[in-house]
């Protein structure tokens, strides 16, 4: 999938943002997609391209299916078996746990290590609970409330499962959804020891750090192999880079090298730059502010302003999403304001004219009242005639 990428090219107000939005809900959440801005790249903590890379990383996706052995099922039993503490002392400590597990086919009865209680108290696990515990590693899930339990209240937060079937000990795939960024940040953060200054030290270090690309090799060479095993899939999501005029000469090249790896997701950039210099260098103009030889790799999409039978569409869509009631002139009246000014303009109008008809006495926005607010409110365009007319009356 290397080397993908798009533009969406169009003036200010033409849907960019919003079309990115949508690919983004298209996708779900099981597709990673990672939205940016051009501006973000300049951080004072880390370089450039770092940012770049982090957020490239965030847009790949592993999905990784792994068979384990897990006793599964709701609990019946969960009592902690205290002895007198070894190490001396008048407290107890809790030498086993003994939990009862049921199952649609059976119920099975387990002795397990005291660590498994710790996890089963941050998982705030109950009689009742549906739950399943890793055999080799002894890591506790809690996937819900037994649905037998789901009259016992009126009203209840709790999210109701079936009771599993099959045997209480099983072969269970398990499958974890992470992007490369999250291998790289796990295997990234050192593993101090417990002493008082190993401890200070984790604390002090600023909170971000930057990634080596030896580490990310090493990752991706593991990568690699889990795919080739067939234990994990790659999923290409989606990175979004909006203004995309505001990276300079060198994150231009960057991108180049990163556009061109084995493993990198689509990429959509947008702009509603024309022809301009190119940032960080002084006279190389270029369209859209973006060096030529990276504008050749990209399928480059046009978004045109909207149509006033359009911008009535959509606002017709936004009125009802916020429960507004217009009358249909109102709407031809908003779409008229729309084509001469823009479409953000009459979106924005329609609150203060719902705040104009309630005054008025009315539940439907008329056309007198969108007229009135478009009276007391300015769009760009009004205000820089109005700032031209008057320019002797302002601060210089």
């Amino acid at each position: 999938m290397a080397g993908r990428a798009l533009l969406l090219a169009g003036p200010p107000g033409t849907g960019k943002t919003a079309i990115a939005l949508a690919i983004a809900q298209e996708l779900g959440n099981k597709v990673p997609f990672c939205p940016m801005v051009g501006s973000e790249v300049f951080s004072s903590e880390i370089k450039k391209t770092e940012v770049l890379m982090e957020n490239f990383r965030r847009s790949i996706g592993l999905r990784i299916r792994e068979t384990k052995e897990v006793y599964e099922g709701e609990v019946t039993e969960l009592t902690p078996v205290e002895t007198e503490n070894p190490m001396g002392g008048y407290g107890k400590t809790i030498s086993n746990v003994v939990i009862g597990l049921k199952t649609a086919k059976g119920t099975k009865q387990l002795k397990l290590d005291p660590s498994i209680f710790e996890a089963l108290q941050k998982e705030k696990v109950e009689v009742g609970d549906v739950i399943y515990i890793e055999a080799n590693s002894g890591a506790v899930k809690r996937q819900g409330r037994s649905d037998t339990f789901a009259t016992e209240f009126d009203l209840e937060t709790e999210e109701y499962v079936p009771l599993p079937k099959g045997d209480v000990h099983k072969k269970k795939e398990v499958i974890q959804d992470v992007t490369l960024h999250d291998l790289d940040v796990a295997n990234a953060r050192p593993q101090g020891g417990q002493d008082v200054l190993s401890m200070m030290g984790q604390l002090m270090k600023p909170k971000k750090t930057e990634i080596t690309d030896k580490l990310r090799m090493e990752i991706n060479k593991v990568v690699n192999k889990y795919i080739d095993q067939g234990i994990a899939e790659l999923v290409p999501g989606v990175l979004f880079i909006d203004e995309i005029h505001m990276l300079d000469l060198e994150t231009f090249t960057y991108l180049h090298k990163s556009l061109e790896s084995p493993i990198a997701p689509i990429v959509i950039f947008a702009t509603n730059r024309g022809r301009c210099v190119i940032r960080g260098t002084t006279d190389i103009v270029s369209p859209h502010g973006i060096p030529l030889d990276l504008l050749d790799r990209l399928l480059i999409i046009r978004t045109l302003p909207y149509h006033s039978s359009e911008m009535e569409q959509i606002i017709k869509l936004r009125a009802q999403t916020e429960g507004l009631q217009l009358e249909e002139p109102a709407f031809t009246g908003l779409s008229e304001i729309g084509s001469t000014s823009t479409l953000r303009y009459a979106v924005q109008l329609l609150t203060p004219a719902h705040q104009m008809a309630k005054v008025n006495g009315r539940t439907q926005i008329s056309k007198e009242d969108i007229d009135d607010v478009h009276a007391l409110f300015l769009d760009a365009k009004r205000s820089s005639k109005h700032l031209s007319e008057k320019n002797n009356k302002f601060m210089m």
